[in-house]
């Protein structure tokens, strides 16, 4: 039985532990998960805004969310263990990109692509923006794209510990320790070292460390563009309501949506874009001086709202092109990389899980093929463009 490390219990790890074993007609594989914080306090899983989305620019990020979707639309099924059933409260509103003059071009560019690969998205012109949603203003805005199915949000704590506890149930152990180290055996990784002092014997390792990704490659070697970005989210409440309000993506870059009776929303401050691992400490004083104003301005009613918390989680960026990095360094036989989704994790981790695990298993992909988003557009210096990247 062929010994398998992940570092890393995240969604992603817990992802690629369930698909390896998902199939029981298949030899299965000794899967040993270490995670460092079994409370997941500071994981990016459960401090994510947990939303999915299709209108991405490139094939490759439509096709991981399409099949994301699918995949949450039936989760209770998939990822059932026994009479447990579980329900991350998926819903689907939409995404709205609202766009000034000057990125008309670029919204139907995107519209393009996305209608080319199935994608349930509309162009709407200001009028017909504030006909569908009256209590949004139209200033500033030239067109909008909304998503009209495919779209939505759902529970990311609910989602991660759904994969974790399937796994478990085909058989996966999870370990709470802290990776510290790599045993190199010539071309390939032979162990895991943990901070309890022991080393964990594998066949193939898997970085699903998310934030602190490049950590790990580091061990084996390898320069790994994954660093750890800061971003806050504030929740707010409003005397009114928004009958349809979908996820909003403003002209500002700041986004928002509901949550239950009340609201989230965020940006990326221009003083955490480019700093690594800022501590995970909410700066109050964004929302009062730059959110709350362009809140109103985009949503009148949005001038009486008290702002009920805020919380602060890593993106783990991927500093060269903000995408997903899938599959072999060149460096290395038997090390695997499930790193860099930049803030996409969750909804792409069912598409990136079981290509992972395909390529563990057959040395290839055999669905969905990840190779776009693999280590080699990297190293030949070829960069997977984005341009929908909030």
């Amino acid at each position: 039985m062929r010994r398998v490390v992940i570092i890393g219990g995240g969604a992603i790890g817990s992802a690629i532990a369930y698909f390896l074993n998902r199939d029981p007609q298949e030899e299965p594989f000794d899967i040993t998960v270490v995670e460092r914080d079994f409370s997941y306090t500071q994981a990016s899983s459960a401090l994510s805004a947990s939303s999915i989305r299709q209108q991405f620019s490139s094939a490759i990020n439509i096709e991981m969310s399409l099949y994301g979707i699918d995949f949450f639309r039936h989760l209770g099924e998939n990822l059932r263990v026994g009479d447990n059933v579980p329900d991350i409260g998926l819903v689907e509103p939409g995404y709205l990109y609202l766009a000034p003059p000057e990125g008309v071009d670029v919204l139907r560019e995107n519209h393009a692509v996305q209608k080319a690969h199935g994608v349930d998205v509309v162009l709407m012109a200001p009028d017909a923006l504030t006909e569908r949603f009256p209590w949004m203003s139209a200033d500033g805005i030239a067109l909008a794209s909304l998503g009209l199915s495919g779209e939505g949000w759902y529970d990311g704590y609910s989602l991660l510990q759904a994969f974790r506890k399937k796994a478990i149930s085909q058989g996966a152990r999870y370990v709470q320790s802290q990776a510290t180290g790599l045993k190199r055996s010539g071309r390939a990784v032979a162990g895991v070292e943990l901070d309890i002092g022991n080393v964990l014997e594998a066949d193939v390792v898997v970085n699903a460390a998310g934030a602190w990704a490049a950590r790990v490659a580091g061990w084996a070697g390898i320069d790994l563009p994954v660093r750890a970005r800061r971003r806050m989210v504030f929740s707010f409440s409003c005397p009114e309501t928004l009958p349809g309000c979908p996820l909003v993506i403003d002209t500002s870059g700041i986004w928002l949506r509901p949550e239950g009776r009340r609201f989230i929303c965020g940006f990326a401050p221009p003083q955490d874009r480019d700093r690594d691992d800022a501590p995970l400490e909410v700066d109050y004083r964004v929302f009062d001086d730059f959110i709350w104003p362009a809140l109103a301005r985009r949503v009148p009613a949005f001038e009486a709202i008290r702002m009920t918390g805020a919380w602060a989680g890593y993106y783990e960026m991927n500093l060269f092109d903000h995408n997903a990095i899938l599959g072999l360094h060149p460096d290395c036989d038997n090390l695997f990389f499930a790193n860099g989704f930049s803030g996409h994790g969750l909804q792409q981790c069912p598409a990136a899980g079981r290509g992972v695990a395909e390529l563990i298993r057959h040395g290839q992909y055999r669905s969905l093929d990840l190779s776009p988003v693999s280590f080699a557009r990297i190293l030949e210096n070829r960069p997977l463009l984005e341009k929908n990247v909030i």
